[in-house]
């Protein structure tokens, strides 16, 4: 047995022997797993674990939800076609037609469907390809702390040096601009970029693309503000260039809406889904194009996996959803009571905690001792609970739990981080 297998308990000598040294989340949560229920994942060891990472917000509707994974049985026993490129079948025209009904229309948006391929990051690669073309320029303002994903266009527009330094060649055409709140409160970082692109003399000239996460997952649950967001769609119409905002995890109902831009009333140019909206894990991707700018030419921009018909199936399915104003309403609910709770710890473990990051169901506490975050995800492990850490020295714990979890289920998840803090920290909080 490994090192690793003897400390954990886990005969991890297969996946040693077999799979790659790139392998990361299994080394933070030792365990072989073989079932999943809700929000509930269970190992061959014969531990349960509730799951607050759910696929890093892939899996919003939890594992293996009933009606979700019916659907995709039912497809399966009729013999339903599995893979088409992007021929038309009857499951993509089902899923089109519930996505324009249930999440377009009643927001007055209007987007022709792009399947890039089943990943976030082909999704943003297709909306910076697109919008270099549509634009004729070749420049992209992304932002500080950002994550978009790792292959080269996306990484380009990624501001972790740790994933940079991964592409071994230089990452350009990409120019960093200060997200809202990076330079603390009371500053607006958009009257730098607002001076720049007015002066001729800057050096950063109007670019194809502005490339934003309203809240920063990986980049530390940095949220920016309506306002922020606004005046930056405004700079953009103003210089020609397109916004893109980057959903891929803060989308289908993470912030507490189905898009995380509707807080802002935005009306983006390019808006790039994917992991949750597979439905049930099911891999799935899309890019939203505002009907001018949808200019490829055919088969100009393709991926052999871009017709999942079992992601249409699920995704479509899960989509039923969002037609039930009892689970939109219980959203803002379990938001409020995320943040609340987290709110009471951040004050008990003042200053070693220094507050609540986030929105929604995509909230976490941020901590003045880096390494902090880290114990307690790696003590909430112990006691049943995943949760891992984001930010640019992983000072943040951030929890995901899937959006379809119960009351009870939730402030159980909580109980457990709060145990967890103590062991982290030592200190048992006096409370009043």
């Amino acid at each position: 047995m490994t090192d690793f297998a003897v400390a954990t308990g886990i005969d991890d000598a297969c996946f040693v022997a077999n799979e790659s040294a790139v392998r990361a989340y299994c080394r933070s949560f030792p365990a072989v797993l073989i079932h999943g229920r809700g929000a509930w994942v269970y190992d061959e060891a014969g531990g349960a674990y509730l799951d607050f990472l759910a696929g890093a917000g892939t899996l919003n509707y939890g594992h293996n939800d009933p009606r979700i994974k019916r659907a995709v049985l039912d497809y399966l026993a009729d013999d339903g076609i599995v893979h088409s490129l992007d021929f038309y079948t009857r499951a993509k025209r089902a899923f089109l037609e519930k996505f324009r009904a249930v999440i377009l229309e009643p927001r007055g948006l209007e987007y022709r469907i792009q399947f890039p391929s089943p990943s976030g990051a082909t999704a943003v690669e297709a909306a910076l390809k697109l919008a270099r073309k549509v634009t004729g320029r070749s420049e992209v303002i992304a932002f500080t702390n950002a994550f978009h994903g790792m292959t080269l266009g996306a990484l380009a527009a990624t501001g972790s040096a740790a994933k940079r330094a991964g592409a071994g060649i230089a990452l350009a055409h990409v120019t960093r601009m200060p997200y809202d709140g990076y330079l603390g409160p009371g500053v607006d970082t958009l009257d730098y970029l607002a001076r720049a692109l007015d002066d001729p003399s800057s050096g950063i000239a109007p670019p194809a693309a502005f490339l934003v996460e309203t809240v920063q997952g990986e980049g530390g649950l940095n949220v920016a503000s309506g306002e922020w967001l606004r005046r930056l769609q405004a700079i953009a119409r103003v210089y020609g260039s397109l916004l893109i905002i980057d959903d891929i995890q803060a989308g289908c109902g993470r912030s507490g809406a189905f898009f995380s831009f509707e807080r802002a009333g935005l009306d983006p140019d390019l808006v790039c889904l994917a992991k949750a909206i597979g439905g049930m894990g099911l891999p799935l991707a899309l890019l939203l194009i505002k009907p001018q700018y949808d200019q490829w030419r055919p088969g100009e921009h393709n991926g052999t996996f871009r017709g999942n018909n079992l992601a249409f199936v699920a995704g479509a399915a899960a989509l039923d959803y969002w037609a039930d104003a009892r689970f939109v309403a219980s959203l803002r609910e379990h938001g409020a009571l995320l943040q609340a709770r987290l709110q009471t710890l951040a004050s008990r473990y003042a200053p070693r905690c220094g507050g609540v990051r986030g929105l929604g169901l995509m909230q976490g506490l941020w901590f003045t001792e880096p390494s902090l975050a880290g114990r307690v995800s790696r003590a909430a492990f112990r006691r049943g609970l995943i949760a891992e850490t984001c930010g640019p020295r992983d000072e943040v714990l951030k929890l995901l739990p899937p959006l379809t979890i119960d009351t009870p289920t939730l402030r159980q998840g909580l109980d457990i981080l709060e145990t967890a803090l103590v062991e982290a920290t030592g200190v048992t909080p006096i409370t009043v």
